[in-house]
């Protein structure tokens, strides 16, 4: 019970993070670990809350239609085969290399967000381009988090908005669904495996869902104002977290 005190408002604040910017699970996947829970069962704890939460989130922004349906269809598709490639490089090569690159990546990716005047207002592109990206996109970014992993919402929500175009709103809202459909299908896979402790993942599923309905409520009624901040303060955790890794 003491655990649920110190991990609930954690988890609770994670996906409020996670349903403006993405990236929550930089906080929520620390804490499992944190709290003494195996690999395994922080990793299937983290995806049973999350995909909640995330579901919860997808819903606010879809009653707002702040989604492009389309466009996240095609990039949940080609994600999943990147994830497959990306889980397949994972088994071969460190990751290593791919620390130094975001060691140099994420504060480019920081100061492209403060000094680009234009950085997520809304601009017209053909439909062709359109679904073109989204399937490059589906399929790095997708690759990324089978291989790596942490900020990949944040980063779907960047390319969303700097590359194909989306207002910052619509970004996040594409991002979330395609985050939903990757959370589920590897929430089957820890579900099959049984590694999930059910005592722990219902209360952090509940602070997940409390955390997702708050973050996506306060991301459309305030708007860029709040997530680009948001986005910047995910980030530096993540420049922290690729800092730590290596020294």
């Amino acid at each position: 019970m003491n655990i649920l005190f110190l991990l609930c408002p954690i988890i609770a604040f994670g996906s409020f993070v996670d349903a403006i910017a993405g990236g929550g699970g930089l906080i929520t996947l620390t804490a499992y670990v944190a709290v003494g829970l195996p690999p395994q069962t922080a990793l299937g704890n983290n995806k049973f809350a999350s995909a909640s939460g995330t579901l919860v989130a997808s819903i606010q922004y879809l009653r707002r239609s702040q989604v492009s349906l389309s466009i996240g269809l095609v990039a949940t598709l080609f994600s999943f085969i990147g994830s497959a490639m990306g889980s397949a490089l994972a088994t071969r090569y460190a990751d290593t290399y791919l620390n130094y690159l975001l060691v140099f990546l994420v504060p480019a990716l920081a100061l492209f967000m403060i000094f680009k005047p234009d950085f997520g207002q809304a601009q017209q592109k053909s439909r062709l381009f359109l679904y073109s990206l989204a399937s490059i996109t589906g399929l790095v970014i997708g690759c990324y988090d089978g291989f790596f992993g942490p900020g990949t919402g944040m980063f779907l929500t960047v390319i969303f908005t700097s590359v194909l175009g989306m207002d910052l709103l619509k970004a996040c809202g594409t991002a979330r669904i395609v985050n939903l459909a990757s959370n589920v299908a590897a929430l089957a896979m820890f579900l099959y495996h049984g590694v999930i402790d059910f005592s722990i993942a219902i209360p952090c599923a509940v602070s997940a869902v409390i955390g997702g309905y708050l973050g996506s409520r306060l991301a459309l009624k305030v708007g860029a104002n709040v997530v680009k901040p948001v986005m910047l303060f995910v980030l530096l955790l993540l420049l922290v977290k690729v800092a730590v890794s290596l020294f």
